[in-house]
């Protein structure tokens, strides 16, 4: 895929959650796409390429802190902007 020069690289580590150290601003400023085992996920809070894993709500189940519990499910990774 062509790079666009105004949108930054894809980091192998993101989180949507700002609290995060792998949280990055610009990325989140264009729209972006999550592959995961060759299909398209829509509710992907968090991935890691090189580990090949994401993280994904477990249902309508919250921690203690009212958010989204997460599970993380190992597979091919591929980041991509739309």
């Amino acid at each position: 895929m062509s790079e666009d020069p105004q949108r930054p690289a894809l980091p192998d580590h993101l989180s949507i959650d700002p609290r995060s150290p792998h949280y990055v601003a610009a990325v989140f400023a264009h729209d972006i796409g999550i592959l995961f085992n060759a299909k398209e996920r829509m509710d992907v809070e968090e991935y890691c390429i090189s580990e090949g894993w994401v993280k994904v709500p477990a249902g309508k189940t919250l921690d203690r802190k009212g958010k989204p519990l997460l599970i993380k499910i190992k597979g091919t990774v591929q980041a991509f902007y739309r």
